[in-house]
């Protein structure tokens, strides 16, 4: 069964408010930094790797591990993986970007 579809899921969706609040209210808001938020992301590829492994493992000593959530687990983990190396793609072909520019 899949639970997520988007590793790097971070948020819920914000209320969509017809006036933004200009008062001190806003300050309890709860924010992340952006290295937090790329550890987080990255530690869900992590786990997504370790528990396909773990799941691999199982199936290859004869435990009682269903086949096609094996595979459900490893395609999981590949494309979670294949979209943290796109977006470390897309990263360093914006940094180079910026470098290009000429002050």
């Amino acid at each position: 069964m899949i639970n997520k579809v988007s590793p790097f899921l971070l948020t819920q969706p914000a209320q969509i408010q017809d006036k933004p609040a200009l008062s001190s209210s806003n300050q309890g808001v709860n924010k992340t930094s952006f290295a937090e938020t790329l550890k987080q992301a990255i530690n869900q590829v992590n786990q997504s790797q370790i528990e396909s492994d773990k799941m691999t493992e199982a199936l290859a000593a004869g435990k009682n591990v269903e086949l096609h959530d094996v595979m459900i687990s490893a395609q999981k983990a590949s494309v979670s993986m294949a979209l943290a190396i796109e977006l470390r793609n897309k990263a360093i072909e914006a940094y180079q970007e910026m470098m290009r520019i000429q002050v």
